[in-house]
């Protein structure tokens, strides 16, 4: 990946980061500007996704990658749809997972934001809350391109479990934590204050997490997505290596 490319998705990453943890830096002077805050987020998410795909297309994604990458977000979305999301049960972080494990975080990335937003788009599930989705599934799959490739496999499965443990309760947190002061109400243990000290309102949003039950949603989606890796993730990264190898893509597996 050329240097521009790198700095650019990194770049996206930590502004993506910044859409869900604004509450814990946002003064106590500014926290009537929270909903400008949101508000700027959402506009900036589709302008972040744009510089994303300009940035790749400028130099890295050709057109049979641009087909892989169109293919798997089709298929990603569709395999969402299977999940219930009842109980945090939802199937559509394993694909992210491996296919960012084997294409890289920039892939990773985008197969996130793609997949969520085909999905929303199939299930009529768009809303404000899309947005944030979007940009949290994105971070997992470009957490997932840099994680490392032993060459046991079964080492690098349980790598991967690892990764989807981790990745459903990050993806539970963030999508928590942009709309937690709205939720929590004022005046409680669990309520945000804004301009406190960051520890503090991360021990108030841990503590909010087990009092609404956030973490046992979580857990099914990191049940749901292990048991998934485990029985898919040999077959399948076999099967994208080999397509990431036709495509043009460098990959360490």
């Amino acid at each position: 990946m050329r240097l521009t490319a790198r700095f650019t998705i990194f770049g996206v990453a930590l502004l993506s980061l910044g859409m869900f943890c604004w509450p814990l830096f946002i003064s106590a002077a500014n926290a009537h500007q929270s909903n400008l805050a949101q508000t700027l987020f959402m506009v900036l998410m589709p302008v972040l996704i744009g510089l994303v795909l300009v940035e790749f297309n400028s130099g890295e994604l050709q057109s049979r990658q641009i087909a892989v990458l169109g293919v798997l977000i089709a298929l990603n979305s569709v395999i969402r749809m299977l999940g219930a999301g009842a109980g945090g049960v939802e199937t559509a972080f394993f694909l992210i997972l491996i296919s960012a494990y084997v294409f890289g975080p920039s892939f990773g990335y985008l197969m996130g934001t793609g997949s969520l937003l085909v999905s929303a788009l199939l299930t009529g599930g768009v809303g404000p809350w899309l947005p944030f989705q979007m940009m949290a599934a994105g971070l997992i799959g470009f957490g997932a391109g840099f994680l490392p490739h032993p060459r046991a496999k079964r080492l690098q499965l349980t790598v991967l479990s690892v990764a989807a443990v981790i990745g459903a309760f990050a993806y539970g947190a963030l999508m928590t934590m942009w709309n937690w002061p709205f939720l929590a109400g004022s005046g409680t243990s669990i309520s945000y204050v804004a301009g406190a000290p960051l520890f503090s309102n991360l021990a108030r949003f841990i503590e909010f997490e087990v009092v609404t039950g956030g973490l046992l949603w979580d857990f099914g989606r990191a049940v749901t997505t292990v048991i998934l890796v485990l029985l898919t993730a040999p077959a399948l990264q076999a099967t994208l290596s080999r397509v990431a190898r036709r495509a043009g893509y460098e990959t360490k597996i």
